[in-house]
């Protein structure tokens, strides 16, 4: 039995050591001596490439182009496919140093050895010319081409914003991003990125030993093409936007100006501010340190995150709320009591129009007294509770005291401050405070504080006479998609028309009639509606006014606001408004004079250095 197995065993292993030689033997055949199997071998390496779509282009709504892309190239690097590379030529030859390359070859294979991350970002195209024909000696590098941004005019940098490189929370949040892309970090480019970055497109590439592409795999079966971003048609004119920046050079401070009859924001501006290109390409890092550690904080977005005292435009919305409620009549006169509260030189308002164009302080310090105490009840803290839930109420229905909706990023915008009964509370106690604890509130101090953006939304509803829509900046994005009914909206304050009309006026006797405090806003042949306002500041007072034109059929709503300019509202910001919709109206200013003046002159106090922190 133990010589019919044997004799088995031996057969069986004759086969396998058989078959083995001709595997052996074939395997030497194919890479030894095969010319056609050593050529296929060498095309079987894969290389996964990326497309970047294009991004979509900016628009102004004439069709002005604000924001289009330049073509440059990502170095990218595969570590372990990284062989034979002469360093120093290699260093040489793409401009960085020994340590640069070490530092940035330790960061590729840190991230991955076997994945394609960015070795050198954004190089523009004059650059990539140098070694682009030496690129086949550098095996495991390879370029992705890609688009960067180009701010067409220098303005506008809060509203546009920027692009940057995505960080760990970006690629947590979205799989659509991988290490080296780049997301909107603020403005327009954060708000629609969905709809500006369009969809990656990528391709499969045969790469042969001398890190060259030699086709596409399987003739491009697997490849995706990339689809680019829609263009964005905003509301912006560019024109207006580059003369308010214009007139509000060597300042500090706002400027909003809304189309009343859609909520379509013309422009907006803060100032200080800075060329949107600055933070582009290779330097941007640089050149964002520097701007965000400038204590002019010309990256802050004023407008929209600024919280102010309104001064005395709050006297509107208090004048057509007391109205509405019935605590006065429009033909209500108040004597100019300067004990109560203290005011300019003038004759005592008859009436509410009056009152507005003069703009009494002592007039709507009993305006508000009569919306806080309205005798429902006997005690008078209850009663000024009472009183002031009713007025905040209204408030609210202005937009104020809230995030304002806006189609650009709300996050670290300001709601300013409406105060309730809870907040008052809370500082004095309960059944502590009545309206004469409160009473700055009436002239838009105290406690109430308003956002840039509110306030041209308040100009915005009284040229409506009582409604405003959802302030915007977009028109529309790609061919055809319109803009979300959200910023179609109309919005209600439940205010009658004809206390608009009287406010409506009273603002353009602010304007046009002796007496009124913003006489430097009349623009020839023009029916401009505004209103001064004087905030109170524990350095020079801010300088505020809002505005409208024509008063029927208005075409533009703004606010213009001027921070520590000496001499109030009618000093700085009535004119500068003035030029601004003379412009935007007429096409042209013909006051070249005054032009010249609010261009060069700075009326602000320098703004304060930052604290220095205790050792």
């Amino acid at each position: 039995m133990s010589d019919k197995y044997s004799d088995r065993s031996r057969v069986v292993k004759t086969i396998f050591i058989v078959v083995g030689v001709l595997f052996v033997g074939r395997l030497a055949m194919l890479q030894l001596f095969d010319p056609e199997y050593r050529e296929a071998g060498d095309r079987q390496a894969l290389r996964d490439v990326t497309q970047y779509p294009a991004r979509g282009f900016i628009y102004d709504r004439h069709g002005k182009l604000l924001v289009h892309n330049e073509a440059v190239y990502d170095l990218m690097v595969i570590p372990r496919m990284v062989k034979d590379l002469d360093t120093d030529y290699f260093c040489q030859s793409v401009g960085i140093t020994r340590d640069d390359f070490d530092q940035r070859i330790q960061k590729a294979r840190k991230y991955s050895p076997f994945s394609a991350s960015i070795f050198m970002k954004q190089i523009p195209k004059e650059d990539y010319a140098r070694f682009e024909n030496k690129m086949y000696r550098f095996k495991g590098f390879y370029i992705s081409q890609r688009t960067l941004r180009i701010y067409d005019r220098p303005i506008a940098a809060q509203v546009l914003g920027y692009v940057g490189e995505v960080n760990q929370a970006d690629l947590d949040r979205d799989p659509y991003y991988s290490m080296g892309d780049y997301i909107g970090k603020s403005g327009l480019e954060k708000s629609y990125e969905a709809v500006l970055r369009g969809i990656k497109g990528k391709k499969i590439m045969h790469v042969d030993v001398h890190n060259r592409e030699v086709g596409p795999y399987q003739n491009g079966a697997f490849d995706t093409l990339p689809v680019e971003g829609c263009n964005l048609y905003t509301a912006l004119d560019a024109d207006l936007q580059e003369y308010a920046e214009s007139l509000m050079a060597n300042k500090r401070g706002c400027v909003v100006a809304i189309e009343p009859a859609t909520g379509e924001v013309l422009a907006m501006v803060s100032v200080p501010t800075y060329d949107p290109n600055l933070l582009v390409g290779r330097v941007r890092g640089e050149n964002y340190r520097k701007l965000d550690s400038n204590y002019g904080t010309p990256m802050l977005n004023r407008a929209m995150m600024g919280q102010y005292p309104p001064g005395s435009i709050f006297k509107v919305a208090q004048a057509v709320t007391a109205l509405d409620l019935g605590v006065i009549t429009p033909h209500s006169g108040f004597v100019c009591d300067k004990s109560l509260v203290g005011c300019h030189n003038h004759p005592s308002a008859q009436s509410v129009q009056e009152a507005i164009k003069m703009s009494c302080n002592p007039y709507f310090y009993q305006v508000y007294r009569r919306v806080i105490q309205q005798g429902r009840y006997k005690n008078i803290y209850r009663d000024s509770q009472y009183g002031l839930t009713v007025w905040r109420d209204y408030m609210l229905r202005f937009g104020f005291g809230q995030k304002l909706k806006i189609d650009l990023p709300r996050n670290g915008m300001s709601t300013g401050n409406i105060p309730d009964t809870s907040f008052y509370n809370r500082w004095y106690g309960r059944d502590r405070w009545a309206f004469s604890t409160i009473y700055s509130n009436s002239i838009g101090q105290g406690e109430v504080t308003v956002v840039p953006l509110q306030m041209a939304n308040l100009a915005a509803i009284v040229a409506n006479r009582g409604y405003y829509i959802t302030p915007h900046v977009v028109r529309f994005y790609g061919p055809d998609s319109l803009q979300d009914d959200e910023y179609r909206t109309r919005h209600e304050t439940g205010i009658k028309r004809e206390y608009f009309d009287i406010a409506a006026q009273g603002m353009f006797d602010v304007v046009h009639v002796a007496g009124g405090t913003g006489r430097r806003a009349r623009v020839d042949g023009l029916d401009v509606c505004g209103k001064t306002g004087t905030a109170q500041n524990n350095r020079d007072d801010h300088s505020v006014f809002i505005a409208f034109a024509p008063k029927d059929n208005p075409k533009i709503a703004l606010a213009v606001y001027v921070e520590n300019a000496r001499g109030g509202g009618g000093s700085w910001a009535a004119p500068i408004a003035g030029l601004i919709i003379e412009r935007y109206i007429n096409g042209e200013v013909k006051r070249k004079d005054v032009e010249k003046m609010y261009r060069e002159i700075n009326p602000c106090q320098p703004p304060l250095p930052p604290k220095k922190k205790k050792k």
